[in-house]
């Protein structure tokens, strides 16, 4: 008996020894998780707490905004017209913030400071520096994630139960660890009947003929110099498995009462980086644009990109990355780093740099008050595309050129059909780079739900807003931070909808999502501001010899007039729901040859005013065609009574009549 007691009282000890050393299992259960503190996350769980659910945030980091805060600072917008709900807010509180009505150029704290505040506001939890360790699921359905703590994996355990999942990492490990199919790498033209994926030789961001590509020129046998892969060039449109090149988008300053001095970084080597001189010798740059990119960011700050054939694109570095464990990734984000901060410094310190590039770079530094959890240098490596879902729905290069257009949008897209070069190599005795494809003019085309939701019969509780469904150049145009924000909203609209309708992601009505994202943009009931684009036909009273033009302006076109003796006008007739004051804008593209001033009619149904637009009163800035000009405050009551009218009376030049907004002003 006693030695039966003893061996119960062993095997009690070894089961509590047992429990004792597995990791602490927290657990919280909740209505939305969102996995992924990028722009897109936090606009997700703003949007899901705003109406009504209980919502966590997960970011493996310690900040929030991903590239948005990260640097890239200088949004690539493609069309005004497609940044809506409340990615547009995020851009306007921007612009409150520097005494603007809206700005799409800032600084990464800003832009931080931002996001902190959706929290505030949306008051919902945000778990730091937790990353996915594994997934749990029953059939087709996310029962509830298991996070590892990203500096101390074997420490803790925690359990996230939800009922509903958005992916908004830009690498898709959700999606991923959730038995979701994806793809990576480029497809062959054949696969979508596209035109430009695959492998393309083309001339932008290229090397001039006769760049030599070994260590000693001329002699093969020398070996390659760093960064040329010996793979021979694949067929044009052929299919592969290798990524776009990725970097950080620099935030530099040349105020000296900010600005830290570019030192030698540790590991530093100058051979990675002969190259640059060779392109140097074989084509004489004015200045450092000749391989940078640096557009300025208020206070004397950069956002600095890629640019030219050898620039802070680290071509076929970052071809593990996608699929790769967090110590590959965590290896391959360290290289890029090393590489672009030795590249910084090669230039302002290497004795065979032209002197006067190195007198420019020497202006430069990194700025005291940003990144500072990080020496002050960006922790968000650009990620330009990793993991892209096969979801329900494949986005194409057809829908990208309006031959194929859907009916279940949710947001739009309207940037160039952009990828950057995968990789580098020798052709025909001489260093070129391939992949790179800009394929310019894409007007706002509609981004359909399917491509956010899997298969319903992979999962029917998860969105991906991010590591969405298209192919490699569709993915291109769409990667563009604005519209993951619109996208991640629409996908957090949909996953509460799904929750209140008890049903799968891919059963909710798309017509009640697309209706609630219209009538509630701000996810906040308030009024929602009115558009009147010159497209809407409805809306618009057109007189005169107007010319529809389809690049450059607000959404799909605009109207120009240069016939100067016939009197010419636009009216757009807004549609009031709710009587109120409105704050009155008038769009305002650039064009050549624009008429010194344009006359604006403005008319509540009983009074009219008249206001002039001077020309140069409108400042242009960052990648946009044009700027919205204030005309004021005006009481508008419920009704089509009132417009706005745009004419040619007295101009000197082209008149352009685009759009016009009506932006509720506080009750």
């Amino acid at each position: 008996m006693f030695k039966f007691f003893a061996w119960c009282f062993a095997l009690l000890v070894t089961f509590l020894n047992t429990a004792n050393s597995q990791p602490k299992r927290n657990q919280a259960n909740i209505d939305v998780c969102v996995y992924g503190g990028t722009s897109a996350g936090v606009i997700a769980a703003y949007a899901a707490a705003r109406l009504g659910k209980n919502v966590i945030l997960i970011e493996p980091g310690n900040r929030l905004g991903g590239l948005s805060s990260g640097g890239l600072g200088f949004t690539d917008i493609g069309n005004k017209y497609v940044v809506t709900g409340l990615a547009r807010d995020f851009y306007r509180r921007v612009g409150q913030h520097y005494g603007k009505f809206e700005q799409w150029t800032f600084e990464p704290k800003v832009a931080e400071s931002i996001f902190l505040d959706y929290v505030r506001r949306g008051n919902f939890k945000v778990i730091y520096e937790s990353r996915l360790h594994k997934v749990n699921k029953s059939d087709n359905h996310i029962v509830g994630i298991d996070l590892e703590n990203s500096l101390h994996p074997s420490a803790q355990i925690q359990t996230i139960k939800a009922k509903q999942f958005i992916d908004c990492s830009y690498e898709g490990d959700l999606m991923a660890k959730a038995g979701v199919s994806y793809t990576t790498g480029r497809e062959a033209n054949s696969v979508y009947k596209e035109t430009v994926d695959g492998v393309q030789l083309k001339d932008q961001h290229q090397f001039p003929n006769g760049v030599d590509p070994y260590k000693i020129s001329g002699k093969p046998e020398s070996g390659l110099l760093w960064g040329i892969s010996d793979e021979k060039l694949a067929p044009i449109g052929s299919g592969d498995k290798k990524i776009q090149a990725y970097n950080f988008r620099l935030c530099l300053t040349n105020d000296p009462a900010n600005m830290i001095e570019i030192t030698r970084p540790p590991g530093y080597d100058s051979t990675h980086y002969e190259l640059l001189l060779r392109y140097l010798q074989a084509k004489p740059p004015r200045d450092w644009s000749a391989f940078l990119k640096p557009d300025m960011m208020p206070n004397h700050k950069t956002d600095i990109n890629n640019n030219g054939p050898f620039s802070t694109d680290m071509i076929g570095m970052n071809y593990a990355y996608p699929d790769g464990d967090y110590a590959t990734r965590a290896a391959i984000i360290k290289a890029h780093e090393d590489y672009t901060k030795g590249f910084l410094y090669f230039i302002g310190h290497d004795s065979r740099m032209p002197a006067k590039l190195q007198a420019q770079m020497l202006k430069w530094g990194y700025p005291k008050d940003e990144y500072l959890r990080s020496s002050h240098f960006t922790p968000q490596l650009y990620v330009r595309e990793a993991r892209r879902m096969l979801g329900a729905y494949v986005m194409t290069e057809a829908n990208c050129l309006r031959k194929e257009v859907v009916d279940d949008k949710i947001g739009m897209g309207a940037y160039n059909m952009d990828s950057h070069n995968a990789e580098r190599l020798v052709v025909n005795g001489m260093v070129k780079n391939e992949g790179d494809v800009q394929l310019r003019g894409i007007n706002p085309y509609p981004i359909a739900y399917r491509s956010i939701t899997p298969k319903n019969n992979q999962c029917g509780n998860l969105l991906v807003p991010v590591c969405l469904s298209a192919s490699h150049m569709a993915y291109g145009s769409i990667r563009m931070e604005p519209v993951f924000m619109v996208l991640a909203q629409s996908a957090a609209v949909a996953a509460c909808q799904a929750i209140d309708k008890k049903v799968d992601v891919q059963q909710i009505d798309v017509r009640q999502l697309q209706s609630t994202l219209i009538d509630n943009p701000l996810v906040d009931g308030s009024t929602p501001e009115i558009l009147v684009d010159n497209d809407d036909t409805e809306n618009v009273v057109k007189t005169g010899q107007w010319k529809r033009e389809t690049v450059g302006g607000y959404g799909p076109s605009f109207f120009t007039d240069t016939a100067k003796s016939t009197a010419a006008e636009i009216k757009f007739i807004p549609q009031i729901k709710k009587t109120g004051n409105y704050h009155i804008y008038v769009y305002c593209p650039k064009v050549g040859h624009s008429t010194s001033t344009t006359q604006v009619e403005i008319s509540d149904g009983r009074n009219v005013v008249n206001k002039t637009i001077d020309k140069n009163q409108v400042q242009v800035v960052g990648q946009t065609s044009g700027e919205w000009v204030s005309m004021g405050s005006q009481q508008f009551n419920v009704g089509k009574n009132a417009y706005v009218a745009i004419s040619n009376k007295n101009a000197n030049g082209v008149v352009v009549a685009d759009a016009v907004l009506l932006v509720p002003e506080s009750q």
